[in-house]
């Protein structure tokens, strides 16, 4: 059984308290069974709400599953330089030179610091 997430704690437990707050100002009991049942009633509700939130779907990349050492079998001998549980090199593209462009004469006199968006 997953574990609750954050969310579903929080939605639950915040639907526990102020179910139970309002059935019991509205109802106005005050004998231990009555408050029993509002208490009871309250769980439940949170309970419900707790489980009817949305809950992240799992990743679909493959997992990768374990095998007993008795099953794998050695590989071909590969005659390549890099042994093969090497991991490939990464490249990087290089970087984009900044782009200076002429400042317009109604921006320079402007009397305060004028912010431009930035890109992400």
């Amino acid at each position: 059984m997953p574990r609750p997430t954050v969310a579903q704690l929080t939605y639950g437990s915040c639907t526990v308290i102020c179910s139970t707050l309002a059935m019991l100002l509205l109802s106005q009991t005050s004998s231990g069974p009555g408050i029993a049942v509002v208490v009871v009633a309250a769980v439940a509700l949170g309970v419900l709400v707790a489980m009817t939130v949305p809950v992240p779907k799992p990743s679909r990349a493959p997992v990768a599953r374990s095998t007993p050492r008795s099953v794998i079998r050695p590989a071909a001998r590969s005659t390549a330089s890099v042994p093969a549980n090497r991991p490939e090199p990464v490249t990087v593209p290089a970087a984009r030179a900044p782009v200076h462009a002429a400042v317009p004469a109604s921006v320079a006199s402007a009397p305060e610091p004028v912010r431009e968006p930035t890109a992400p």
